[in-house]
């Protein structure tokens, strides 16, 4: 009885904060409009996703309206509010709260629908992790076509771009989840493991396939399967070469997760070794230029490449330092993931663990597929 009332306040904590997060933000954004709407939620976060539908280089707001700029020189000398596409540290570190309370809500979700306490759950929605890389390259490929031929268009094109996609694919995981625990409950299936695996798989084979069918019919998509190989060779000897080292020297790392912690790991080497692939590489590999890099964190790292000698960087390039904090990073998560986080959180343990992979094999995921069609 104690265990239910103290699960019944944690839900009404959790209820009553993202109220009260939600009532600040959007009573602040209705009655100070130009410091908290467009100082705050659209500079850092919806300005830079609209600029990215718009294949703007900016959007910048002023005296009541939102402009976008193509030129790189204007944009630099607009007044602030300026949006760019991409990523800031402001926007990833309010990401990352925002999906540290989702998955709370969901651990809340799986627990009244007694579900997702083994590891079967972590490996079923493995395919959507593919999936929602995949599905970012689809906006991708869409930029370069006209309305007519692109299949999704402004406004609905922002729903697939980061960091919107991250909750449109919530939700579309959320409804096949759900559809997939009803077919269990209903007697239709013995497990939802399988039908919700078999969801993602073939949303994912949909998504490849039309981004196949784009790259034999339009000027804009090509192919390039080399790219897709060198990646998934590499990424996968990486993995094998960390694994077999932290099984030799501190096996006591993977204790916790155990297989889980090889996807981990392997989801962040995809992640690294596809920075490397489409930053330092790609011309080598067929394609007409090298990938540029969205996330500030990333850059950075780059920089630090550059610092090194030149006979260096012509050897290795300047993105490995990339790669070399993921792979850290990742090893690192699968220390902390021990056997009592499991024993006393199964669900917000694999939760946090199916995050952190979609975390490192989304972006992964894209880039990788970006490069493969050329995009």
């Amino acid at each position: 009885m104690g265990t239910a009332t103290e699960s019944m306040d944690t839900e009404r904590l959790w209820g009553g904060t993202v109220a009260a997060l939600f009532v600040a933000l959007v009573g602040g954004a209705l009655v100070f409009p130009e410091r908290v709407y467009y100082g705050f939620v659209w500079h850092y976060f919806w300005g830079p996703v609209v600029a990215d539908a718009k294949s703007a280089q900016c959007a910048v707001y002023a005296d009541g309206s939102v402009s976008f700029l193509s030129d790189a020189a204007a944009c630099r000398a607009a007044a602030e509010p300026v949006a760019y596409p991409g990523y800031t540290l402001v926007s990833e570190v309010g990401y990352a709260l925002t999906m540290l309370l989702a998955l709370l809500g969901v651990v809340f979700m799986l627990r009244r629908l007694d579900v997702g306490r083994d590891r079967g759950l972590f490996y079923a929605l493995f395919p959507y992790m593919l999936f929602g890389g995949a599905l970012r390259v689809l906006e991708d490929a869409f930029d370069g076509l006209s309305a007519a031929d692109a299949a999704i268009s402004f406004p609905w094109n922002t729903l697939i771009i980061s960091p919107v996609i991250y909750f449109t694919m919530f939700a579309i995981t959320l409804a096949a989840l759900l559809a997939s625990v009803w077919l269990r409950d209903s007697g239709a299936t013995e497990s939802y493991y399988y039908p919700l695996a078999g969801v993602g798989t073939g949303l994912l084979a949909a998504t490849l396939g039309y981004l196949s069918v784009l790259a034999f019919t339009t000027d804009n998509v090509s192919f390039h399967p080399q790219i897709t190989a060198v990646v998934l060779v590499g990424a996968t000897l990486v993995t094998w070469l960390t694994w077999e080292t932290v099984e030799r020297y501190a096996p006591e790392v993977n204790r916790g997760t155990g297989q889980m912690g090889l996807v981990v790991i392997w989801a962040h080497a995809v992640d690294g070794v596809a920075n490397v692939v489409g930053i330092d590489w790609a011309r080598e590999l067929g394609l007409p230029a090298d990938l540029v890099p969205k996330h500030p964190v990333n850059r950075a790292l780059i920089g630090v490449g550059e610092q090194f000698p030149e006979p260096v960087i012509q050897l290795v390039g300047t993105a490995w330092p990339f790669l070399v904090v993921k792979i850290v990073a990742a090893v690192f998560v699968v220390w902390v993931f021990d056997e009592q986080i499991f024993e006393e959180s199964p669900r917000y343990a694999i939760l946090l663990l199916v995050a952190i992979v979609a975390v490192g094999l989304g972006p992964g995921t894209r880039d990788m597929l970006r490069a493969t069609f050329g995009i």
